[in-house]
Parts: structure tokens; sequence; C-alpha cells
């Protein structure tokens, strides 16, 4: 299965004409290690990292899984079934620049601090509820 993997990644990739490190960099993976799945050299990547590259390529996340032998096709049926995303984070993640992703990213890492530190009650004036969202909305609003 890493070959056929292997195979979709660099068709992927070559289809928008992006280098190893256009499709690495944003994807958080060395262009050595792009290159190792490409040719099918790594057998099991992990489900985050093929989430990632969904995301840089544009290409079904779902497909990917499958490919990587984490989805057997009844799975893969099913979840196509139920309007599964093919990015890892649909609806909201389509059509999301990388700056805006950039901004989603530095806005949990803020909400996850700030959870952390209301849970160990270093910051008691600023306990919020565990689904607010504003500051999200104002970085990428």
């Amino acid at each position: 299965m890493s070959v056929e993997l292997g195979r979709e990644l660099t068709r992927a990739r070559e289809s928008r004409g992006a280098s190893l490190e256009a499709v690495a960099a944003p994807a958080k993976i060395s262009t050595a290690y792009l290159r190792k799945l490409e040719r099918g050299v790594v057998c099991d990547p992990s489900p985050r990292i093929l989430a990632r590259i969904a995301v840089a390529l544009e290409v079904p996340y779902l497909r990917l899984m499958a490919l990587a032998g984490y989805l057997d096709e009844p799975r893969w049926a099913e979840a196509g079934r139920h309007g599964s995303a093919a990015t890892p984070h649909a609806p909201i993640a389509r059509g999301l620049t990388l700056e805006e992703w950039r901004a989603v990213g530095s806005s949990i890492k803020k909400l996850v601090a700030e959870r952390a530190r209301s849970e160990d009650g270093s910051d008691s004036s600023s306990r919020r509820s565990r689904t607010s969202v504003g500051p999200i909305r104002k970085e990428i609003g």
C-alpha cells in the first residue's frame, strides 16, 4: 500500500507543479521524509502527517488514509456515504490560506494555554467557557 500512497502523493504534487519543498513546508515534514513517502519507503505514516499532507496538496484525507492502509474499502465507502470531509477539518477548512491556517493554529494554542492556566488556578480572572471561539474570529475574520 505504501507504493500506491507514494504514487498518489507524487501525482498530486506534480499535477500542481509543486516542488517537494512547497509541499513539505506547510505539512511540517522534511523534504527527505516526503521523498521517502513518494518512493514507498515509509510503511506507516501517521494519520496526523497524512492530514497535513492532505491539506498541503488539497487532496482527500480519507483517500490518503485508505492508501496508507488505515481504512479498508468498506470503511472508506461507509465514510463517503456519511459525507466525511475531504480535508481533516471541513467544512471550515475548505479554501483557507496558509496564513489563515496559521491564525487558526495560533488561536488554538492560545485557547489551550488559557485553559491550562485556568485549570491550575493561575489565571482566575480570565476563566472562559471551553467552547469560546472569540480569539479565532478576531484573527481570521
